[in-house]
């Protein structure tokens, strides 16, 4: 674990049916890197403080332990030691340089994902929304599962398929919205239209060489490595009726849409997004079949319902606007206090004698103050009582933290100079 570089590690981030299917087994066809068709991984690791119903019981208590008793530093510093030692597994398993995890609904986690692997790297993949609904139609027919763009995009409660055709699409077009070391934008139709070129690009940004002919999967550089990559039997089902990429599908939207299904999708989206990730011919096309003018902004009230929905059923909570973060996973927040005139009740300056047992306490206190908002949330019962708990303990936490210079978390520089005056006594 401790050789596990965040380099190591390739997030392929898009909404399904956008073409990471290909993008990831052409990326696989080298000797240097590992892939699995789909992982999904991270979802099941943040899944741990959603603290689902479970069978044996003890939900109410697993939720307050993970989202109490555990702080979110530490639950991130579980999550990646745990990560680490399955992404590196799998590399020293399959003698790869180089993971690519290929989960297309990462936008769900957009935030626990930066905080766990800041600096591992990022492939943006976008495809033009009409041929990502297109193909949702295509293979939903394919399966026999239900799936009505016009109905779907109305229900009061929205299926995943809608969600990620919305604020999945959003999420990640705003994710990737600047410029970042750790990501690299790439567009379904370039990779298809010029697949040596754009793997070329690819393999120089995660770090390898480019193999020649890996964009022919057809041809893998290993019969068992493709074995294995295909036995899961999970992502795209007409994959393997190709052997090399192809534009057959790039104009497709066209007749695999009707216009009314094109007009139901484009007053959703609105035309921005459509300019922003580079489809604004793709717009101009779709309008001129439906004979509308899109505005440029989302219908905001059905955007709204549908995010908001989501995040009601699975329990997550999404930072509005969240962007691509490269922020250390270690990073707390700061706090600046000044001690000047400042009255102290039940601690005193000269008690603190050790930066690190005030930092226990600290921790003690922060403990106590999640497990009492928790259960505030839960019991209204109790709703005074523990509100006034939350003020004490708020108060103290406050005038502790503010005699602190170094905030809410002991520095190395701290702990260093400690343990250095403590060898010498």
């Amino acid at each position: 674990m401790k050789h596990f570089r965040d380099d190591q590690l390739v997030f392929l981030l898009c909404t399904p049916r956008s073409g990471s299917s290909l993008t990831t087994v052409m990326l696989q066809n080298h000797e240097e890197v590992f892939a699995a068709q789909e992982m999904w991984y991270l979802l099941s690791l943040a899944d741990l403080q959603l603290a689902p119903v479970r069978p044996y019981g003890g939900t109410g208590i697993i939720r307050q332990f993970y989202n109490g008793i555990i702080s979110e530093d530490l639950f991130h510093r579980a999550a990646r030691s745990f990560g680490v030692e399955i992404y590196e597994g799998l590399l020293n398993q399959n003698g790869a340089r180089k993971i690519i995890d290929k989960s297309p609904r990462y936008y769900i986690l957009l935030e626990f994902l930066d905080a766990v692997f800041p600096e591992s790297q990022r492939i943006g993949l976008f495809r033009n929304p009409l041929s990502v609904a297109a193909s949702y139609k295509k293979v939903n027919a394919y399966s026999g599962e239900p799936f009505s763009l016009i109905e779907d995009l109305k229900q009061p409660i929205p299926g995943m398929k809608i969600v990620d055709l919305t604020a999945g699409l959003f999420r990640y077009a705003t994710y990737f919205k600047g410029e970042s070391a750790y990501s690299y934008k790439l567009q379904y139709e370039e990779l298809v239209r010029q697949p040596e070129q754009q793997l070329r690009k690819l393999c120089e940004f995660i770090g390898i060489s480019y193999r020649e002919g890996m964009e022919q999967y057809g041809n893998p550089v290993s019969e068992e490595k493709a074995d294995l990559f295909y036995s899961m039997g999970a992502g795209d089902p007409f994959l393997l009726n190709h052997t090399q990429a192809h534009v057959q599908s790039i104009d497709a939207w066209k007749d695999q849409l009707s216009p009314d299904e094109m007009d139901a999708y484009c007053r959703v989206l609105g035309a921005r997004i459509f300019h922003d990730l580079g489809y604004s011919e793709e717009l101009e096309e779709a309008q001129r079949i439906t004979g509308v003018r899109y505005e440029l902004s989302p219908d905001e009230a059905t955007m709204e319902r549908i995010e908001q929905q989501f995040l009601k059923s699975s329990g997550y909570i999404w930072k509005p606007d969240y962007e691509l973060s490269t922020s250390s996973i270690l990073t707390g927040t700061q706090f600046a206090g000044a001690v000047d005139d400042l009255e102290l009740e039940a601690v005193q300056v000269n008690q603190i004698r050790d930066h690190r047992q005030a930092s226990i306490q600290i921790a003690q206190l922060e403990t106590r103050v999640r497990l009492l908002e928790n259960r505030l949330t839960k019991s209204y019962m109790e709703k005074n009582h523990v509100e006034k708990q939350l003020i004490q303990l708020r108060s103290k936490l406050n005038r502790i933290k503010s005699i602190l210079p170094f905030g809410n978390r002991l520095s190395s520089w701290a702990q260093g100079y400690l343990s250095g005056r403590e060898g010498k006594s």
